[in-house]
């Protein structure tokens, strides 16, 4: 089990690709589907992020906003979300503190490249209490997202 499974959230500030600055607090009273991925424009984080934005509908339909990190630049993440008509926010954790406060980060990563932010789902509530967490330690592999809609449908609206 995750250690920060019912837990407050590590808050976090990060800029979206429009510079603006967005916080785990913006999110108070919501549920949130907060999702961590190596690198935009890679193959696996591409097929995962538009595949959440093909099952959209189905996040809202349990009451949840999704957020996607990545340790890339913000100006990367906004070309990657407009390319792939993301209908969700990208932020951008290229400090790589949230992503080690989540206990989702690899020292090393493929091609000896250090701190990238490891495939990882959470679910937090909207009291801000991580209810559901899946950290992946091969890149190649996604989280259960079935598992993620169970932990929401289990938190109501």
């Amino acid at each position: 089990m995750h250690p920060l499974i019912g837990k407050p959230a590590p808050a976090f500030t990060l800029p979206a690709p429009d510079k603006q600055m967005v916080s785990l607090s913006d999110y108070q009273g919501k549920n949130l589907v907060l999702l961590f991925f190596p690198a935009a424009f890679s193959g696996v984080c591409t097929a995962e992020l538009c595949a959440m934005r093909d099952d959209i509908a189905a996040y809202q339909n349990l009451h949840a906003q999704v957020l996607a990190v990545s340790v890339d630049l913000p100006f990367t993440l906004g070309k990657f979300r407009e390319l792939e008509n993301l209908n969700f926010p990208l932020l951008s954790d290229f400090n790589k503190e949230v992503s080690q406060a989540y206990g989702s980060y690899y020292d090393e990563w493929i091609l000896g490249l250090k701190g990238v932010a490891k495939r990882a789902a959470f679910v937090i509530d909207a009291n801000g209490i991580v209810r559901h967490a899946e950290v992946m330690e091969s890149a190649g592999d996604l989280p259960d997202f079935a598992k993620v809609r169970e932990a929401l449908s289990q938190l109501g609206a």
